[in-house]
């Protein structure tokens, strides 16, 4: 499931929309796969949930916008470098980012579980995972929460570059647990190897200073501009119908949250 990056790897995206509109706007994504926000089909096409939002939002800001994927480790360097204009990967807006980086008002929000092996007794609690080993995707809101909660009871706390190479593992017996968003992992259960081996253990306890403030268009600090039209973007596809309407083709409920 690892994306393959070349130059001319870039989906146009958006209409024209009057003279400001002019701006081509480079959306960097995550490379990696991360169904069912974005994921690369037989054709090689990203497709997915925030996929087709994009296009949405920068449609309804007035934006030409372009994907570019970029590995996930380094998608802000990447952003405060110049080499993309925003980004668009299911990043969770929090205090530490935004040491670094603005984000946009936010376009998603939903819980973060704990998934583990089924007959394997444990909860999404301190004491639930005592002595277990965990897995998480680094760099990552849930590698700072495994941290901050469950590295010091834990087993072992083992970093993976995806989400997928975590849930392999899992699958595999070789950790015992992993957290993430609850929606990605949806996906990974629904799949025949997570039906067979895992079920969600549990909701973590919220904690906005590490999980954030919802996911939100990341942009470099003073860029009020970009900012403003990609809030319009996200106020206008929520206001028209279109956010429910692309949402319904993946989802059972509303993702919007909170």
């Amino acid at each position: 499931m690892k994306k393959n990056m070349t130059a001319a790897l870039a989906l146009t995206l958006g209409l024209m929309a009057g003279a400001a509109s002019a701006q081509n706007v480079k959306v960097g994504i995550a490379a990696e796969a991360y169904p069912p926000f974005a994921s690369q089909d037989a054709s090689g096409a990203w497709v997915g949930w925030e996929v087709e939002m994009i296009g949405a939002i920068c449609a309804a800001g007035g934006l030409t916008c372009e994907i570019v994927p970029v590995a996930w480790d380094g998608i802000i360097p990447a952003l405060t470098a110049g080499q993309i204009d925003a980004i668009m990967a299911s990043m969770s807006i929090t205090e530490e980012r935004m040491k670094t980086i603005d984000f946009s008002d936010k376009y998603y929000n939903t819980p973060t579980v704990v998934v583990g092996t089924k007959g394997m007794e444990m909860d999404a609690t301190p004491e639930g995972l005592t002595g277990k080993i965990i897995g998480v995707q680094v760099s990552t809101v849930h590698q700072a929460y495994v941290e901050k909660y469950f590295a010091p009871v834990a087993a072992e706390v083992k970093t993976y570059q995806t989400q997928d190479e975590a849930n392999q593992d899992l699958v595999a017996g070789r950790i015992d647990a992993i957290q993430a968003d609850s929606i990605a992992l949806d996906a990974f259960l629904a799949t025949p190897e997570g039906q067979a081996c895992c079920e969600v253990k549990g909701t973590v306890a919220d904690d906005p200073s590490v999980l954030g403030l919802g996911v939100g268009v990341g942009l470099r600090k003073g860029e009020e501009e970009l900012k403003a039209a990609f809030n319009k973007g996200i106020a206008g596809v929520l206001a028209d119908g279109t956010y429910d309407k692309i949402t319904a083709g993946y989802f059972a409920s509303s993702i919007y949250g909170n």
